[in-house]
């Protein structure tokens, strides 16, 4: 991501070491690239309107009213509702290594037509899903669709472009739509109550997890237990969490296997592999490094030296 800096880093002027702030604007929305030299505590930012907030480059501890204190890095995302304060530490900020962040504010009236569209085409059955973004703050960690995105709109906003505005509508919207199947998502696989038992999505999840470590789980088995076809099911998955059925099932397998390697250091990769539910050491392999950035025996060197 820092890569894409590089026109930002050449014109930006620098008038406080401690979140120098640089706003770029567009039609609907707002980049702001925050910067800090010096190690800081207790800085407080709030937003008049809805934001989402990325790391670029270094570390910050992030304090958050509702939710527990948490080290945010790169690669990870908050999501941060209308005037709700967070209260940032640096602590390894340096004048020649500064950590960088990102807050992208998006025009509400933007956020409730694109809800609108969204409730209008995407449902889970017997259900009122009225999303918003507005409600309260979720911390996204190595969710790939939305840094995508984010790093085609950091490019796009900072680099001179004939197009640029309807560029940047056009991902914004996108950006707003993974926003909603991330929190349609989380709504569902932390249904502690089983309120979506009795929906045909609610039911497949509660399969999965059930039945997570089998490894004969197809998409043909999940539409079946849906009353669908595989090619409605697989599209009406895929509209509703943002993921396709086999990419959910993967990142729920690598969820388990590091857990299993947290509890369990003495196990060799390829027992995680096939205790996770992986026919394929291979394959597991590249799912895990897909999903968290790094090989899962990068993982289990991390979590031993931790201990």
């Amino acid at each position: 991501m820092s890569s894409l800096l590089h026109t930002h880093n050449s014109r930006r002027k620098l008038t406080t070491l401690v979140e120098n702030r640089t706003i770029y604007s567009a039609a609907y929305a707002e980049l702001n690239i925050f910067e800090t030299h010096e190690v800081a505590e207790k800085v407080a930012l709030t937003f008049d309107f809805p934001v989402i907030a990325s790391m670029l480059r270094g570390k910050k501890v992030m304090h958050i009213e509702g939710m527990p204190s948490f080290d945010f890095y790169p690669g990870e995302s908050v999501v941060m509702p209308t005037n709700k304060e967070m209260v940032i530490d640096f602590p390894i900020a340096k004048k020649d290594d500064p950590t960088q962040c990102l807050a992208l504010g998006i025009d509400t009236d933007k956020i409730n037509d694109v809800v609108q569209n969204f409730n209008d085409a995407v449902a889970i059955e017997k259900e009122n899903n009225n999303w918003n973004l507005d409600a309260s703050a979720s911390h996204l960690t190595n969710n790939t669709d939305v840094n995508q995105l984010i790093q085609r709109l950091v490019y796009t906003f900072t680099n001179n472009n004939n197009s640029k505005d309807i560029l940047l509508d056009l991902m914004i919207q996108e950006l707003i739509v993974r926003l909603l199947q991330t929190k349609a998502k989380a709504i569902i696989l932390g249904d502690s109550e089983n309120i979506f038992s009795d929906t045909r999505i609610g039911m497949v999840i509660k399969f999965i997890k059930e039945h997570l470590t089998d490894r004969d789980i197809s998409v043909d088995t999940l539409a079946q237990k849906a009353c669908m076809s595989t090619s409605h099911f697989h599209k009406k998955f895929k509209n509703t969490l943002g993921v396709s059925p086999i990419d959910y099932i993967n990142s729920e397998k690598i969820k388990f296997a590091k857990k299993l390697i947290k509890e369990k250091n003495s196990f060799q990769i390829s027992e995680i592999a096939y205790k996770s539910g992986f026919n394929n050491v291979s394959y597991f392999n590249r799912q895990f490094k897909k999903m968290e950035l790094m090989t899962p025996l990068k993982f289990k060197e991390s979590i031993a030296s931790d201990s």
